[in-house]
């Protein structure tokens, strides 16, 4: 049945407008980005089935655009909008972060990494570079690596916070096995890291590892 034939109150965008965007399902936030289904299936039948194909919307949204238009009525502009969707997320976690406001929500930059750095299927080192004020100068990607690890070289890191005349940062780097855990290697490149830095002043406020789930922080657990 077509969603226009549906109760008011079932219909993905009227369900939205009335009780909010979290009272929606995965299925139905992602029919409301299709807009249209196909011949026989409903927008919300569509967004199921894409979910059901992929394993969920995290892999969904992460999908190439190859894979992405394989599904039938999927083409490059629903493709299109989906990175667009994606972008403004981004952008919108991004200006929270901008310089001026000092960073103090831990949250909000465990949010902005993921978002910057789990979807990748390689390793990526990264930093968020701070100000006296703890306010970020910029966010950098430093290193790519493949899905073994990358290689980093402090003394490269140094230099770019030099750049950028920053007074601290925050590390971070993700694993695309998923698993957040340090391994020994993570935690001697954090120490060399923290020694090189802090011989020019530059103070390591926290490295993060972004896996499947939290981020594992290395200033919680008393490893800076």
């Amino acid at each position: 049945m077509p969603i226009n034939k549906w109760p008011t109150a079932e219909r993905p965008r009227e369900k939205l407008l009335q009780r909010g965007a979290g009272a929606l399902s995965d299925a139905e936030l992602l029919a409301i980005l299709l807009r249209s289904g196909v011949a026989g299936r409903s927008a919300v039948d569509l967004a199921r089935d894409m979910l059901d194909r992929f394993g969920g919307l995290r892999p969904l949204l992460e999908a190439t655009e190859h894979d992405f238009r394989q599904i039938k009525g999927i083409g490059i502009a629903k493709y299109a909008q989906l990175l667009a969707v994606l972008e403004m997320g981004r952008r919108y976690l991004e200006s929270g972060m901008e310089r001026g406001d000092p960073l103090t929500s831990p949250g909000l930059t465990r949010r902005y990494l993921i978002t910057r750095l789990r979807h990748h299927p390689h390793e990526v080192f990264a930093a968020l570079f701070l100000d006296n004020r703890h306010r970020l100068i910029t966010f950098e990607e430093l290193f790519r690596g493949t899905i073994d690890g990358a290689s980093v070289h402090p003394r490269e890191v140094v230099k770019r916070a030099l750049h950028h005349n920053a007074a601290a940062l925050i590390l971070a780097h993700n694993h695309p096995s998923g698993v957040s855990e340090p391994s020994g290697a993570d935690r001697s490149l954090t120490r060399r890291l923290v020694e090189a830095l802090a011989l020019v002043g530059v103070r390591v406020l926290d490295h993060f590892i972004i896996g499947d789930g939290d981020p594992y922080s290395f200033a919680e657990h008393g490893l800076i």
